[in-house]
């Protein structure tokens, strides 16, 4: 029968299971990617577990998140990863060398393989013909120590791509139309393959933009073919020999199909407060802006930035505007500056930043409360950027560059100038100088961990009790997100590896009466929305309201990593079998379960009383998951097993 990529990919490296979509399988992982906001715990996981030495082929820490060092936190973190990096024998991508997603595009991604990285836009990678899927940092931990990776068997959304981009469009406008239709929750459960002769048009990093937006569909990977495009990419950054070509077989089906026919789309925006919430740039256009920012893993790219140099050459933005350039690699900002593009960016007023995920995730660069802020980032979930009355769009880099000369919403198409379509540098600077290499085995089991004394132990969790009757302390809406159960930014980031510290964060961007009333008092329950968890995958955001006594959270839908996670730390996710039941259960309601040992190994559905009521609710676990989350999470299944 013939395959589609997606198919071959998860064939060629699966280990249990079948492809009917929604049973659980697992895969082998080649590869794998942490970032430092959830690398620390995964260091501590690794030395729990007793690891000697990574069994992937290859795994990378990078420290591309955590950059301002306002005290001793950030860089005694660094620190902390370098030494574990040089004792469990994983590269080391120090401060400054670049965001996660595109150097290892540059340095170490090859077509064919699997990635496993703790952070939900690993997915990127996808844009070489690699399966890769973010996932919990816990499970990261797994793969790196040799076990394989559990998920449901997707389905495989098929979008074929035609024609060729207009002027002033380009692959975020492509991603925003897939956004536009779908929505945020419209890739769950799904692996999006591009194919068709559209494909084409999209370089290596174009094809980067869009797979890593596949995260804020929700979806669990994206997959481009390994083809032509591909190769250049590869023999530009002096890797030709790691391409191989790769594509669905001829007559190959999908579970799901789009079309898009490239010469349609017109330059797009989301508006505030949701990936989703996307409309045509001339509709939104004339809105005063006070920030433009441009750059991040979502806009990677030497064609991203430079496109915006060559817009605003010779040219000052408008003066009400702050105009932020993020470079999202050493590698990359050096060849802009070779070719004269950061001095033009430079003379246009711009604001030249560390080289890292900055502002995208709200470290830094925060915009004015209640101002429109410009970002060609992919997120713009409510006070992801650290202002919680922020007003971020997403836009593409035309778009941006456009408004920000303007100092309102501009479309692009206005500007009276010729479209400067730029290119890839023919002979690019390749720099891996930064990069350190894992040490020989025999070496590398001398060299201690060096913890600084940020770094708190990790809680130890109970198994999850029989009976569970539990006060719901907070009722959440739909789409909420990681970044508002547990935030990120500068004031709690750098308490990533203190679990009791960072816990003083929890639900705060919603409530921040809830860490005192989850302390008081003890197990208790959350109700939330559709898709809820929704964005990064952070596994601070299960783990730190466990900590203060979550055991339960009951929802329309979740996100699958933040469902994931939450079984990873012992924390039972429920949905609504009836979705009608949410309007009956209030916060201050109590949720009573019983015998729930016997019922979730037997059966999907269980009983919950509420008062003299009773509702339905699904837990759709597989068995193993059941026994992990009875143990009380990964760790103690694990420690069991062992």
């Amino acid at each position: 029968m013939p395959l589609n990529l997606a198919q071959k990919l998860i064939r060629d490296h699966l280990v249990e299971g079948d492809l009917r979509p929604g049973a659980e399988i697992a895969i082998r992982v080649d590869q794998t990617l942490t970032q430092d906001a959830t690398g620390t715990l995964v260091m501590l996981e690794l030395e729990a577990m007793g690891l000697e030495r990574a069994r992937t082929e290859l795994s990378v820490q990078y420290v591309d998140h955590n950059l301002l060092q306002e005290d001793f936190k950030n860089p005694e973190d660094h620190i902390f990863l370098r030494s574990a990096c040089r004792r469990f024998g994983l590269w080391f991508s120090p401060p400054g060398n670049g965001v996660s997603h595109p150097v290892h595009q540059e340095r170490f991604g090859a077509p064919g393989k699997t990635l496993l990285g703790s952070d939900s836009h690993t997915c990127a990678a996808g844009a070489i013909g690699m399966l890769a899927i973010g996932a919990g940092g816990l499970e990261v931990a797994m793969a790196i120590a040799g076990q394989p990776f559990y998920f449901p068997a997707p389905q495989v959304l098929g979008v074929l791509l035609t024609g060729r981009f207009p002027d002033w469009v380009g692959a975020k406008d492509l991603i925003l139309e897939l956004l536009r239709r779908r929505g945020v929750d419209g890739g769950l459960g799904k692996v999006i393959e591009y194919f068709g002769p559209g494909v084409a048009q999209l370089g290596a990093m174009d094809r980067h933009v869009v797979a890593n937006m596949g995260a804020e569909l929700g979806a669990t990977a994206s997959v481009f073919p390994s083809d032509e495009r591909t190769r250049r990419f590869l023999a530009s950054q002096g890797r030709e020999r790691d391409w191989r070509p790769l594509s669905a077989d001829p007559g190959a089906s999908y579970d799901l199909s789009e079309e898009i026919d490239l010469s349609r789309l017109e330059p797009l925006i989301a508006l505030p407060s949701s990936p989703g919430n996307v409309v045509p740039v001339r509709e939104a256009a004339g809105r005063p802006v006070y920030q433009v920012y441009v750059g991040s893993s979502a806009s990677p790219g030497y064609t991203d930035i430079a496109v915006v140099a060559e817009i605003t050459r010779d040219k000052r933005v408008h003066e009400r505007v702050s105009f932020d350039v993020n470079p999202a690699s050493r590698q990359i900002l050096e060849n802009l500056v070779r070719d004269g593009r950061v001095l033009s960016l430079l003379r246009s007023g711009a604001r030249l930043h560390q080289i890292g995920c900055n502002g995208c995730i709200g470290m830094g660069q925060a915009p004015a409360k209640g101002k429109l802020s410009l970002r060609t980032v992919p997120r713009n979930f409510p006070g992801r950027s650290g202002e919680r009355d922020d007003q971020v769009c997403l836009c593409g880099p035309q778009t941006a560059a456009a408004s920000a000369l303007a100092g309102v919403v501009t479309d692009p198409r206005s500007l009276p100038m010729p479209y400067p379509d730029v290119d890839e540098p023919e002979s690019p600077i390749i720099d891996a100088r930064n990069l350190l290499a894992p040490l020989p085995q025999d070496e590398a089991a001398r060299v201690p961990l060096e913890k600084g004394s940020n770094i708190a132990a990790m809680p130890e969790l109970p198994p999850l009790d029989d009976v569970l009757e539990l006060p719901v302390l907070l009722k959440v809406k739909d789409d909420i997100s990681t970044d508002e159960i547990l935030p990120a930014g500068g004031r709690a980031l750098p308490y990533r590896s203190n679990i009791p510290k960072i816990a003083e964060f929890a639900f705060g961007m919603i409530d921040s009466g809830y860490p005192a009333r989850a302390k008081k008092a003890g197990p208790h329950a959350v109700v939330g929305g559709r898709n809820y968890g929704q964005g990064s995958s952070r596994e601070h955001a299960a783990l730190a309201p466990r900590f203060l006594g979550l055991q339960l959270v009951l929802a329309k839908s979740f996100a699958r990593i933040h469902r994931q996670n939450l079984v990873n730390f012992g924390v039972l996710p429920l949905v609504f079998a009836d979705p009608a039941d949410y309007g009956a259960v209030a916060a201050g309601a109590r949720l009573r379960l019983e015998d729930l040992r016997r019922r979730l190994r037997r059966g999907d559905e269980l009983d919950v009383r509420l008062g003299g009521r009773t509702i339905r609710a699904r837990h759709g676990l597989s068995l193993r998951q059941v026994e992990v989350l009875l143990a009380g999470g990964l760790i103690n299944w694990l420690k069991a097993r062992i």
